[in-house]
């Protein structure tokens, strides 16, 4: 069933030569919240067909900790090239003196113009949730439509702390699957919250 409807923007932000989406690091401002989706790390080998399909995240929304990830992603790309020159280090040191402090400064355009972020992508987005009721529990479907055309669909089970992930993704497998025909593309993400949150994002064909 429909469980609503409605609109929101995004701003995807990254320095001029694409440091943060180079190294798989995605800054989203959505009506005025700031989320920073991350790589998770994974020491092991993908070992069925549905781990080598899916690219896991975890979210970063609080703003404080944003600043200080950004700031650190930054710095240590700038120590690694050798071309890099001291006024971009000067802004960034200027940046990490800051960073763990409790109270962040809430203006953004100063502390994007001090990491040199640009906005490089800016779209609103039309989305339908739905609610798939199964026996396993329910399922929760996102289905967004961009301005510019382009649709997705996300597909999302809770999972309790310590709970059974590789089960979620089957359940999110065997959904994608009778929801149609999709494009080759699952992945999912753990949020930093008390209960991980396990997505896939399928594009619709």
């Amino acid at each position: 069933k429909c469980i609503g409807q409605q609109q929101f923007g995004d701003q995807y932000f990254d320095s001029p030569d694409f440091i943060l989406t180079l190294k798989d690091f995605w800054l989203r401002c959505r009506e005025g919240s700031w989320e920073l989706k991350c790589p998770a790390v994974s020491g092991t080998t993908p070992d069925n067909d549905t781990e080598i399909l899916c690219t896991r995240y975890r979210e970063i929304t609080s703003f404080p900790l944003i600043q200080s990830e950004v700031s650190r992603i930054i710095r240590e790309h700038t120590a690694e090239g050798s071309k890099s020159n001291s006024s971009q280090k000067e802004q960034i040191d200027k940046v990490a003196e800051n960073e763990n402090t409790e109270v962040c400064s809430t203006d953004d355009t100063e502390w994007l113009n001090d990491l040199n972020l640009v906005c490089f992508a800016e779209f609103k987005t039309e989305r339908c949730s739905y609610m798939l009721e199964r026996e396993a529990g329910a399922v929760r479907v996102d289905l967004d439509q961009a301005d510019f055309g382009y649709c997705v669909g996300e597909i999302e089970v809770l999972v309790p702390e310590g709970g059974d992930m590789n089960a979620a993704l089957q359940r999110i497998t065997n959904i994608a699957a009778e929801l149609g025909e999709m494009l080759s593309y699952i992945q999912y993400r753990v949020d930093l919250l008390p209960h991980h949150v396990v997505k896939t994002s399928v594009v619709l064909v």
